[in-house]
Parts: structure tokens; sequence; C-alpha cells
């Protein structure tokens, strides 16, 4: 069935009531008082009911009318919001954007590159998702996001873009009064085996689990961010490595204590990924503004200077 309530209908009722009267309403919308009457007469008889209440010397809205015009505003801005995202779209840029951020890294200097895109770009709906090791990566191969800040090591295959951020220096803590501190350093592997391992588990849903700093401990405790594992070795849960930039206060409150390993691990190099193909203006957007940002392994993601 074809609804009698058309768009014109509902500006023509919401122009009566913020003019309160037919004749400014017909002003407004440049058209006679006839035509304006005539509208309203016309959706009145298709639907059946009264909208305005005629019986007094200047028409009200019923309570029908009333309510027919309160959702019909909601109409007529989802009409517009849609006009105004078919222009961005045919225009390149994006209705929306997903933005993926590796759990290595905090979001402040994302933040504030998002704030400057919606300065540019307000209409643009931003996503963003917090993906963990090689899960940025399955992200963006599985379509689930269209730019990765944080990509750890190689991508899975050919067809991405790549801008190399920088390296990830990671330093073994524990917390403070924690049993380990006593012993002499190096630490040999032997001495940490009888203490659990906090580990962050990989969130790839379809490309091959990656493994990072596991330690041969006895036993593990598995969380699902990097800041969650923070946490849990703050409380002398674990042991591990964290990320040397996440770390800072806690170090400098010596709430956590960094020991010296007879094996250290290995840094990891991060970097900003995304399709190649993809013509996206708020994409590009945010790869040149990363472009001029470097990773510190001390502070983490900075503006270049």
């Amino acid at each position: 069935m074809i609804s009698p309530i058309t768009l014109d209908a509902l500006r023509t009722l919401d122009a009566i009531d913020r003019r309160r009267s037919f004749a400014a309403a017909a002003d407004e919308l440049f058209r006679v008082p006839s035509a304006v009457s005539y509208t309203i007469n016309k959706l009145e008889e298709e639907l059946g009911v009264a909208l305005f209440d005629r019986s007094r010397r200047k028409a009200e809205l019923t309570a029908i009318g009333r309510l027919v015009l309160e959702q019909g505003r909601q109409i007529l801005k989802a009409t517009e919001e849609l006009t105004a995202l078919a222009r961005q779209a045919a225009d390149g840029w994006e209705v929306e954007l997903r933005i993926c951020i590796d759990s290595i890294l905090t979001c402040d200097s994302v933040y504030d590159l998002v704030e400057a895109f919606q300065r540019l770009q307000p209409k643009t709906e931003i996503r963003m998702s917090e993906e963990v090791l090689g899960g940025g990566w399955d992200a963006l191969n599985d379509d689930r996001c269209d730019l990765v800040i944080g990509a750890e090591g190689a991508p899975p295959g050919p067809g991405f873009g790549i801008h190399p951020l920088g390296t990830v220096l990671f330093e073994f803590a524990v917390a403070a009064g924690h049993p380990l501190v006593e012993l002499s350093m190096p630490l040999p592997m032997d001495a940490i085996r009888n203490y659990p391992t906090v580990v962050v588990a990989d969130s790839s849903r379809h490309l091959p689990v990656r493994s990072s700093g596991l330690l041969d401990g006895r036993s593990r405790i598995v969380v699902p961010t990097i800041e969650r594992k923070i946490e849990a070795q703050c409380k002398g849960l674990g042991v591990g490595y964290l990320p040397r930039h996440r770390i800072t206060k806690e170090l400098a409150s010596g709430t956590l204590k960094v020991l010296t390993l007879g094996v250290p691990r290995p840094p990891v190099e991060i970097s900003v990924a995304w399709r190649r193909g993809n013509p996206g203006k708020g994409l590009k957007w945010f790869v040149d503004n990363l472009r001029q940002m470097h990773f510190d392994p001390d502070s983490g993601l900075l503006v270049q200077k």
C-alpha cells in the first residue's frame, strides 16, 4: 500500500506549525494559500483523520496531527541527512571510515587526528575498533576495516599499502614486591617458571594466530588487550613483556619494576596499513597525516617534528 504521507505533505505540515498559519506557510513555500489548504485537506481525506481542529477561530493541530508532525519531522531530517550523504559519497568522501588501532598503541594521538578530521568532514562517520597482534591485518584482509594504525610485522599478502611508523621496544616487567625482584640479574629463564605469564590473545578470526613474547612459565593468564595485561601485571597476577611506552607512569611511580632476562625480547616494527585501490578521500587524509607522525619507543605515536 502506498502511503498518502508524502515528503511534500510533511514539509507543508511543518511549515504551518512553525509559521503559525496557512498563509505564512504558503509564503515560505512559495505557494498560494489555496495550494497549502489543498495539500492538507487531501492528506486528511486520504488518511481518514482530522489533522487540524477547525472548530476554533484559528486552526490548531489535533492530537493525531501533532503525532504525524513529530514523527514526520524525523522523516524529514533523515531525508536531509540521506541527501547529504549521497552528495558526500558522490564527491569522494566516505559515508563511514573504519579505523582499527592495534592494542599496542594508545588512542590519544589518533583522537587528535579524528578531531581534526571532523572539523574538515563532519558528515563521515568514524568507526573505531581495537585488534591484537595479527588481528589488525586480519580485519583489513577481511574488509572489516579501512585503515590499521599499528599493524605489527609483515602483511599477509600483496595488495596492501604500508607506511612504517617505527619500532616498539619491550620490557620484562613485574609488580613491585614480586619475588623475582630480589634475584640477581640477568634472570635465567628457569627463574620465571614458577610464575604465571600474562598473555594477550591474538584477535585474528581467519589468518593464522600470531604469538608474542611467550615465556616458558607453567601457566598463563590470557587477557584481551595490552591495557588489561598492564593491569594484571600491576596487580602481581603474573609476569611478562610490556611495551616500554605504555608503562612509563607505572615505572615512574614504582608500581612496576623492569627486570633483565638472559634472553631479551626482539623489538617489533609497526606500520600504518590500508588496501591499495581504495579511492576514499577520508582514507587518503588519514594516511597523509599519519605519514607526518612517527613512533617513539619511550613516548608512543607523535607528530613528526
